[in-house]
């Protein structure tokens, strides 16, 4: 039996990832689904926000549907999301981004760069180690390769090499790779990368960057298609695989039936697509793209219609063309 575990996480979580998990049920009602609780959220009733037990429970799933973790600024808080993506090993983290006329994926290193979790605070002075390592980059650019070759066969290659000497290690890895591989690359600084990829998205296929550098440019790209709201994830290892909205927890509205569902609807998407289900990961496309034709969506892309209601009428289409 195919288990899915599901984290709906902090803030906006409780509202969102019950909507997708409302469409992976329609789905695949012969999924076993079971919760699991991790967060800002458990932390504040129990004073951790994830356990070894916890981690021990995810590995038991065949996917991972997630919410948005909230982390608090405080320096003895240990980033929950980090310590998944190492404990299941998820090095790749695909960020697909669509729209007319483009069709990007930006998959970012996980594991490493500025998110290694190796940091220092004193009075006077704050330090984070970056580590960009040779198995790490080898197997991020590899799985980007693999990828440009289902695709379109392009890679660009996302650094700072001008100023980052890890980046000239990352940039001379990722360009021997694509070279061995005999698949067309060009390489640019992630500055003027950001910007192009903005004016030009159509140029653009399959980009490859270090784990920092990956999670602003997802997030910019999200512009293109009208926001983070929009945009989903998948956090992909060797053994595991857990997907999640780009999105944060947006305490700000929290509970208000206002947050849009999308991204984490595209998540649940991108979830079964990983499980052998490409047809009905179609279906959740197209019927989300039906509902926004019939002027139903959320006030971030400018309609009126709750998170409940959104999901409701999302659920309702599916369910008419079975």
């Amino acid at each position: 039996m195919t288990t899915i575990a599901v984290v709906e996480g902090d803030g906006i979580g409780h509202e969102v990832i019950p909507v997708a998990r409302r469409v992976l049920e329609l789905l695949h009602p012969e999924y076993k689904y079971f919760d699991v609780d991790v967060g800002y959220g458990r932390w504040e009733r129990t004073g951790c926000p994830c356990t070894d037990p916890d981690i021990a429970e995810l590995k038991t799933a065949d996917a991972i549907l997630f919410g948005a973790i909230t982390t608090p600024p405080m320096k003895d808080y240990q980033s929950v999301v980090l310590r998944i993506r190492k404990a299941l090993d998820l090095y790749a983290n695909l960020r697909p981004v669509k729209g007319d006329g483009f069709d990007i994926m930006i998959v970012r290193e996980n594991t490493e760069g500025l998110y290694s979790g190796i940091e220092e605070m004193t009075p006077d002075c704050a330090t984070t180690l970056r580590i960009v390592s040779r198995k790490g980059t080898e197997r991020i650019v590899r799985k980007a390769i693999h990828l440009a070759k289902q695709r379109n066969g392009h890679l660009t290659i996302g650094h700072k090499a001008n100023v980052i000497k890890s980046d000239v290690f990352f940039r001379d890895i990722c360009m021997a790779e694509a070279e061995s591989a005999g698949i067309r690359y060009n390489d640019k600084f992630i500055d003027a990368l950001s910007l192009d990829l903005l004016q030009h998205p159509e140029k653009y296929d399959v980009v490859v960057t270090t784990n920092m550098f990956g999670d602003i440019l997802s997030d910019v790209a999200a512009y293109l298609v009208g926001g983070l709201g929009l945009v989903p994830s998948a956090n992909i290892g060797n053994r595991y695989a857990l997907f999640e909205p780009v999105h944060g927890s947006a305490p700000d509205i929290a509970g208000k039936n206002v947050a849009n569902p999308i991204a984490a609807v595209r998540s649940a998407s991108m979830l079964i697509d990983h499980l052998g289900d490409p047809r009905g990961a179609g279906r959740i496309e197209a019927a989300i793209l039906q509902v926004l034709a019939k002027g139903i969506s959320t006030r971030d892309i400018g309609g009126k219609t709750g998170t409940r209601e959104f999901g409701d009428a999302l659920v309702q289409l599916l369910r008419s063309s079975e």
